[in-house]
């Protein structure tokens, strides 16, 4: 129904219904696509300095980031954001492993926002509609940023063509759902011409 428009330990202290998830992978397996124009240090501090910009881009709302690496959840630690472990490998996973976790804890709406954003400003106009949000990618392919409320069982397909199979999704489960596009947070990182434009 399209409408125009740290560690596993870490216990979530949540202050708000409405909070970022933010899945990082280990920073140094991070962006091998990159590996023919960058070293493996400068796509290590790339997918740190994006993921800085993600986290600043979240506020005032809260942020937890969703991992499997020490590294990262440690990072996290120093960037003030709440940390759930993923104990099962893959981005799908990871999402529905943080989302589970902010639930239980009394979340009512997620927005889940991929960590290579370098044009990110903001992230909180994502949240101010009652059903989904799909930010698509520029190329229509893929979906940085995706809102949903928590009540739903909404299953993840992040990979190629997720844009679609999660439009799909929405429609299979008959709530509201909208695109926006967002020139900012359409800019994901993936293949070097990506680089281009993109200035720290």
């Amino acid at each position: 129904m399209l409408v125009l428009s740290a560690l596993p330990s870490t216990i979530l202290v949540v202050t708000n219904s409405v909070f970022v998830l933010i899945p990082l992978k280990a920073f140094n397996v991070a962006k091998l696509r990159l590996a023919e124009v960058m070293t493996e240090d400068e796509r290590v501090e790339l997918a740190k300095r994006m993921a800085e910009i993600v986290v600043e881009a979240a506020k005032p709302l809260p942020v937890a980031i969703v991992c499997d690496d020490e590294d990262v959840a440690a990072w996290a630690l120093t960037q003030e954001t709440k940390v759930i472990w993923a104990d099962r490998p893959g981005l799908n996973n990871a999402v529905q492993i943080g989302v589970n976790a902010l639930t239980e804890q009394g979340v009512e709406k997620v927005i889940i926002a991929h960590g290579d954003l370098p044009k990110a400003i903001r992230l909180s106009h994502c949240a101010d509609f009652n059903g989904i949000t799909f930010v698509p990618d520029r190329h229509k392919d893929g979906t940085p940023v995706l809102v949903i409320p928590t009540r739903l069982d909404f299953n993840f397909f992040y990979g190629p063509d997720s844009y679609a199979l999660h439009i799909a999704e929405a429609e299979r489960l008959g709530v509201p759902w909208r695109s926006l596009f967002d020139l900012e947070l359409s800019h994901d990182v993936d293949e070097p011409e990506d680089l281009d434009g993109i200035n720290f």
